[in-house]
């Protein structure tokens, strides 16, 4: 027991240093060369608005790649992040995934010039035939986004500049969420004549806990700053720069993934389920699920680790 908190301890200590943005500048070479410029493609990820690349092993960065168009979310983007995700979910060497936004900010939404047709003038004869037509684009369109809570690997996202209408929907079915002290985010449905329908009233008042400020937010498309939003919640720390941001974001899943990754898949169910269910009915889904998962050899493999004062990189765990 002394010995197992002990080697918690220096974990624990061991990934505070490293996200410290006060330390950034002693991080090694390794992590630097990690930017998206140094990163390679990763293998069978060919997207039109999305950049898939290898930051390190076992961690795939996700980039939203329309920096032209401030990253707006159009046709290829709704179609490319369920197919993207998808792989990603079954892609055994991926741990952990970092989704940022390419050029000066996160994303400015919606692309309502690509959209405007299949939105402003939808297929059908009669209301129920538009109306029928108009559901099944807005349940494809909100998959975009369930697809990545879906996805039992942990997701970072990394904020710099806007994040504004559907980039609130995509960074609430996230996992993690950290930003760049320029960040700024809207609900900005209201702005444009609708209610958010894709992710964001749905989960962002869980995400914050707070439903004053959720209706605040959604009633006015205010902006909300980096710092309001690392006080309620919306992101677990805020970064000087894009810069030191997604170096924290990547040093972060490459601390993630050298967990067991029996372990940490199986946390993030059982954390998704026990959001929306009571805690009687997630005692009884963990105990269901454990009695298979407690019978992984990773649990000897971390055990050994730590009585040998080792670190978890240190040991190979098998693909899952």
């Amino acid at each position: 027991m002394a010995a197992g908190i002990v080697a918690s301890r220096r974990l624990r200590d061991l990934l505070s240093r490293r996200l410290t943005a006060s330390n950034y500048s002693g991080l090694s070479v390794s992590l630097r060369l990690t930017g998206s410029s140094a990163q390679e493609e990763a293998p069978d990820h060919s997207y039109e608005s999305l950049r898939v690349t290898s930051a390190q092993k076992h961690v795939l960065h996700v980039q939203l790649n329309r920096p032209n168009k401030r990253n707006a979310m159009n046709k290829a983007f709704w179609r490319e992040m369920v197919e993207c995700f998808n792989k990603i979910s079954r892609d055994a060497d991926c741990r952990a995934v970092v989704i940022s936004g390419a050029g000066k900010m996160f994303t400015a939404g919606i692309d309502l010039m690509d959209l405007a047709s299949d939105i402003l003038q939808p297929k059908g004869d009669d209301v129920a035939r538009i109306s029928w037509y108009l559901r099944d684009i807005i349940t494809r369109y909100q998959e975009t986004f369930s697809v990545i809570e879906k996805c039992p690997k942990p997701v970072i996202a990394a904020v710099h500049g806007g994040c504004i209408g559907g980039g609130v929907d995509l960074i609430t079915a996230c996992d993690i969420r950290y930003c760049a002290q320029d960040a700024f985010f809207q609900v900005k449905e209201v702005d444009v004549g609708l209610a958010a329908d894709v992710g964001t009233l749905q989960r962002l008042p869980k995400v914050i806990g707070n439903q004053s400020l959720v209706n605040e937010l959604a009633f006015t498309a205010r902006k909300m700053m980096a710092d309001e939003a690392l006080g309620c919640g919306l992101v677990s720390r805020v970064f000087p720069d894009k810069e030191v941001m997604l170096d924290a974001a990547l040093a972060l899943a490459a601390e993630i993934s050298s967990k067991s990754p029996v372990a940490v898949q199986s946390t993030k169910v059982n954390l998704l389920y026990s959001r929306d269910h009571s805690v009687a009915e997630s005692l009884n889904y963990v105990a269901s699920w454990n009695m298979s998962m407690l019978q992984t050899q990773d649990i000897t493999k971390s055990v050994q680790a730590v009585t040998e004062n080792k670190e978890l990189k240190s040991v190979t765990f098998s693909k899952l």
